[in-house]
């Protein structure tokens, strides 16, 4: 099988207060989707914004954005719905937030999004494996959930392989985000055909 990398930037790192130019310019640069940081003040500290932003946001950039809801919240399972119908494509959610990660796979497609896993750096990826064949996406966290603009963290470069990117700050504070695009998207591809070629 093969796989080609894909780059979504975080739009938390972007100027709120014009979010809908900001997805576009991402989108124009070259972004493959937008990862949209969803945080409840619960499971992590800090707040930003609910399925009544990203129903605007939709309406404001079309139906072309993939839009991939990165669920840091305590109760995933209560967004769901909410989600879809403001136009959501795919729900992350974290495995440590559950206790019946099934269940919350089942509502998601039953609502017509696709599924995505997430875990936190002190979590093994161990854990993920038994719904690896239940999901569309794993999300490793190489920085602790909650804050935009931290450090990278190397030490989670074991956890798995990636072809798909997330990058805040990375991004969107460049002063020319294209080129910090088509970088990422050189560095995995090259990484995705040297691991093919070790095999």
């Amino acid at each position: 099988m093969a796989y080609s990398a894909k780059i979504g930037p975080s739009i938390l790192s972007s100027d709120l207060s014009c979010l809908g130019s900001e997805c576009v310019r991402m989108m124009e640069s070259g972004a493959d989707y937008l990862h949209l940081d969803v945080m409840d003040g619960h499971f992590v500290p800090n707040i930003t914004f609910g399925h009544p932003m990203v129903e605007c946001l939709r309406k404001s950039v079309g139906q072309d954005p993939f839009f991939d809801m990165h669920m840091m919240v305590s109760r995933p399972e209560q967004w769901v719905k909410p989600m879809a119908a403001a136009g959501a494509n795919q729900y992350t959610f974290h495995i440590e937030t559950t206790t019946n990660p099934g269940n919350l796979i089942k509502e998601i497609r039953e609502s017509g999004m696709k599924v995505g896993l997430a875990i936190k750096p002190a979590t093994t990826v161990e854990e993920l494996a038994p719904w690896a064949n239940h999901i569309d996406m794993a999300l490793v966290m190489t920085v602790e959930p909650g804050f935009g603009g931290q450090k990278f963290m190397d030490d989670m470069m074991p956890k798995a392989g990636a072809n798909m990117i997330v990058s805040g700050s990375a991004v969107i504070g460049s002063d020319d985000p294209r080129s910090v695009i088509a970088l990422l998207r050189t560095v995995v591809a090259e990484a995705i055909q040297k691991r093919s070629l070790d095999r």
